[in-house]
């Protein structure tokens, strides 16, 4: 690695969890697999907030959610408690120029999130920003420079399987059932995907075409997990599991694989380390430059997500070790909070077959080894019943260090905030708007 500190392109898709070719799903993308080959890629990463702009946010402050103040969406009122906590203001002050294109879902306005520029584009899809990223690397911003490059796929609405065979093999999520409703579905999540994908790959051919790559260092993950039901907005590492790979200098290269539990928050601090700023006293997360360097074979010991608004309030928290899961649910509700679950065909076969009327436990307890699926909740069983008190324990610990709202009761929405009812059975029915 050169004495100059590297550029950093941060490129992000919605809604794609570990679903891509590098992680063993039968998903083509094979420039996200050219770049696993390349870099190095985390097997167990997990965002720290399964929902689009709680996810983000944990990531580009170094916080968890009900720390930064982003316990919703951004476009439904949320916000964060300061903006120049974001990962682009101590750039900044290191002398990197900073410029946004596509999606960012923290802001409603995103010149208030403090990049030298914002480039405006029609929509966030890859269509628009690809090309839009390809020109600014043809005529780079001054070096070292920030670059974050969103791309809206492979959020729903998915468009129609591109082929008949698609649509007939495709092999829907474990959780759910083989049926042609959720085959069709998943054909068309794969379309997106190499949508995904083609919008990867060109941007990395324009750093390779302007002789930037050797001195770039790309952070590609996704938000949270896929858009289908027991994914997005749960939990479950269906929810939380996101790929991550990182390439470039420092360390970051030759097609490694780390195992090691790895959080957004860590994403921070471990720039901070590798640019050689100074870490912010507000992080929360650790480096991973250990794991990188090879003086360990682990940073942490568990880590730690939270679920409060999505399209409707579902309060929860979770703690996730090598082996354990343990989930506990808030407030007086025993049933599916099915506005937070995004419309699709795979949704509405199980609303058809009672959904709505199955009951959700309070806690959760799985043992990630012989039930990786988290299916056989074991938070009764007496075998189990100290590993669960360990756990809930910890989580306690977690939620009074981090001084977490839900301890103290239901935390009130932002004024002007819109919300669904959590009796809705779809976002896009008609929500309240806090006065």
């Amino acid at each position: 690695m050169s004495d100059a500190p590297p550029n950093i392109l941060y490129l992000h898709s919605h809604d794609t969890g570990r679903y891509v070719q590098p992680y063993g799903h039968p998903v083509p993308t094979p420039n996200i697999q050219r770049l696993a080959d390349q870099g190095v890629l985390f097997r167990k990463a997990f965002c720290a907030a399964p929902t689009c702009s709680a996810s983000r946010a944990c990531l580009l402050t170094g916080q968890y959610g009900h720390n930064n103040g982003m316990l919703g969406l951004a476009h439904r009122g949320w916000s964060l408690n300061d903006y120049r906590q974001h990962l682009v203001h101590p750039l900044h002050n290191a002398g990197y120029h900073s410029v946004l294109i596509g999606e960012q879902h923290i802001a409603k306005r995103p010149d208030v999130i403090g990049f030298d520029r914002v480039v405006k584009i029609e929509t966030t899809r890859v269509e628009t920003v690809a090309p839009a990223a390809i020109e600014i690397l043809a005529e780079p911003p001054p070096e070292p420079f920030f670059l974050s490059v969103g791309f809206f796929e492979t959020h729903r609405d998915f468009l129609n399987p591109p082929s008949l065979r698609d649509a007939l093999y495709s092999l829907p999520p474990p959780n759910l059932p083989d049926t042609p409703e959720t085959r069709r579905d998943m054909a068309a999540y794969k379309a997106s995907a190499r949508s995904l994908d083609q919008g990867v790959g060109s941007v990395l051919e324009a750093l390779d075409a302007h002789g930037l790559a050797d001195n770039t260092l790309i952070v590609f993950t996704t938000d949270h997990g896929l858009a289908f039901p027991g994914a997005k907005a749960t939990l479950y590492d269906r929810g939380l599991g996101v790929m991550l790979i990182l390439r470039g200098p420092g360390g970051f290269a030759g097609g490694k694989v780390i195992d090691a539990l790895v959080s957004h928050i860590d994403v921070y601090p471990t720039l901070c380390e590798l640019v050689g700023i100074e870490r912010p006293d507000f992080l929360q997360g650790v480096s991973l430059m250990p794991l990188i360097r090879g003086e360990t074979t682990s940073v942490r010991d568990e880590i730690f997500a939270e679920m409060t608004w999505h399209a409707a309030y579902e309060p929860q928290r979770a703690v996730r070790t090598q082996r354990w899961k343990y989930i506990r649910r808030f407030g007086q509700r025993t049933t599916p909070v099915l506005a937070n679950c995004d419309d699709s065909p795979s949704k509405s076969l199980l609303l058809s077959l009672g959904w709505a009327q199955r009951t959700v436990p309070f806690e959760q307890l799985y043992d990630l080894v012989f039930d990786p699926n988290e299916a056989a909740n074991l938070v009764d069983d007496r075998a189990c019943a100290e590993i669960r008190n360990e756990l809930a324990g910890r989580l306690g610990s977690w939620m009074q260090d981090t001084h977490d709202p839900l301890l103290h009761g239901d935390p009130s929405p932002p004024a002007g905030a819109e919300i669904n009812n959590p009796d809705q059975l779809s976002a896009s029915e008609p929500t309240r708007r806090i006065g």
